[in-house]
């Protein structure tokens, strides 16, 4: 076998078979990232990047969302993944990394959308559910050490290849599948909306997005960084001189802690921030807003931390070899993020297609980005965020509540059988 076997039911990707020259850089690919079996795909989309022809893509659902913009019957709203705004400037000749999202917002109005929210409040939003549910396990000392589930391509790589161990997996949605949860119920009971002629869309760096979401009722369509650029041009619009915006209110702006999502590590030290607050009842130190062993370029990054009551230990892993190179090393943390593309969703197979040779200086350059612009934000905690605070009090009530139960959590399943059949 000289090439990974993307089946016609992949929900992620698919490949061009005119276009193939059976080089084998897609396994090579594959091998050397996540080190799996042959027919397997855990739909990360990293052979994109690396086809050097152009014959493996994303799904592409743009031209469903745009029939559905053009439908005056549909409320369609877009939610925004961080990464996107730091690697669209890519297609239209800005600087690597540069922070684009006020433009960004401005050419999804000018496409007609009719909503366009940012994602960093249903990472908030993550944050507050799955820095309780740590708390919750380190204080019972249950099911650690706890994995973070915001990377369904991880999901499913645990599901299949390590399903003893599904209970440690966080059961909190990743932040799309929140944002689109409270979408539909939340903003649409403040707004007097039909659910019903609500569709979301989820604006991503990642193409396995686009199969967490194919049984989500919340969330209808996911599109990718490339996806974009694709509707922007094909809609004749300038990117450059598109008039900026701002994010729409109820659901906008999250914090600087939502935005480093974005980049390998910023799960955790968005979590560890707001784990400090919800144990001290005061807010983190300095040193939180700036975790330094868990920044860089490195694949496996581990600290130490003194949460004040308790010290815990913690470990980011990008890349699925180097998580079951360490796989067993693993037990003796509390806390372990893990995400499948190297450097985290910068690095997302939905990304622009750019030079193999720079895709490490892009990738620092997008990460640098974001840290950036979290550093100057005036909110960086996800507990500060005002529109969470009101989310709780007038709709949820609190962390881990019977209501956030039953709409921010979700169950996993052992997917071993599956192993070697494809997806």
């Amino acid at each position: 076998m000289k090439k990974v076997k993307v089946l016609e039911s992949n929900y992620s990707l698919q490949r061009i078979e005119e276009k193939c020259i059976d080089c084998g850089a897609c396994l090579d690919t594959c091998k050397k990232l996540n080190n799996l079996a042959d027919g397997d795909c855990l739909n990360c989309g990293q052979c994109i990047l690396t086809c050097p022809v152009g014959a493996l893509q994303p799904k592409f659902n743009y031209k469903e969302v745009l029939a559905n913009i053009h439908d005056e019957e549909k409320i369609v709203v877009v939610s925004t993944s961080p990464a996107v705004r730091v690697a669209i400037g890519d297609e239209f000749g800005f600087d690597p990394g540069t922070f684009l999202e006020e433009k960004m917002v401005g050419i999804l109005k000018r496409l007609g959308f009719d909503y366009v929210f940012d994602t960093t409040f249903g990472a908030d939003l993550t944050i507050m559910e799955e820095a309780s549910e740590l708390i919750k396990r380190i204080k019972e000392n249950k099911n650690l050490p706890m994995y973070t589930s915001c990377c369904p391509s991880w999901v499913l790589e645990l599901e299949k290849y390590h399903p003893e161990d599904i209970a440690k997996l966080s059961s909190c949605k990743s932040p799309i599948g929140m944002q689109g949860a409270i979408i539909k119920n939340y903003f649409a009971k403040l707004k007097n909306l039909n659910k019903e002629d609500i569709v979301t869309v989820s604006l991503t760096p990642c193409v396995s997005k686009k199969s967490e979401v194919k049984n989500d009722l919340n969330n209808d369509y996911v599109i990718t960084t490339s996806e974009l650029s694709m509707m922007i041009r094909e809609a004749n619009l300038s990117f450059k001189d598109v008039e900026e915006k701002k994010f729409d209110s109820i659901l906008g702006k999250g914090t600087g802690a939502g935005v480093i999502f974005g980049t390998s590590g910023g799960v955790m030290e968005a979590a560890l921030r707001t784990s400090y607050y919800l144990l001290n009842k005061e807010k983190c130190p300095a040193n939180f807003l700036e975790f330094n062993d868990l920044r860089g370029n490195s694949n496996f990054k581990e600290a130490e931390v003194d949460l004040g009551i308790k010290k815990i230990k913690v470990a980011v892993i990008s890349g699925i070899k180097i998580l079951n190179d360490y796989y067993e090393e693993l037990k003796k943390y509390h806390f372990v993020e893990v995400m499948t593309c190297h450097g985290g969703c910068i690095g997302g197979g939905g990304q622009p297609i750019i030079p193999q040779t720079k895709q490490e200086l892009y990738k620092k350059a997008r990460s640098k980005s974001l840290y950036e612009n979290d550093k100057n934000l005036m909110v960086r905690c996800s507990y500060e965020n005002e529109e969470i605070k009101k989310l709780y009090e007038n709709y949820l009530q609190y962390p881990l509540s019977n209501a956030s139960k039953s709409l921010l959590h979700t169950k996993y399943e052992d997917r071993s059988k599956e192993i070697n059949i494809g997806t």
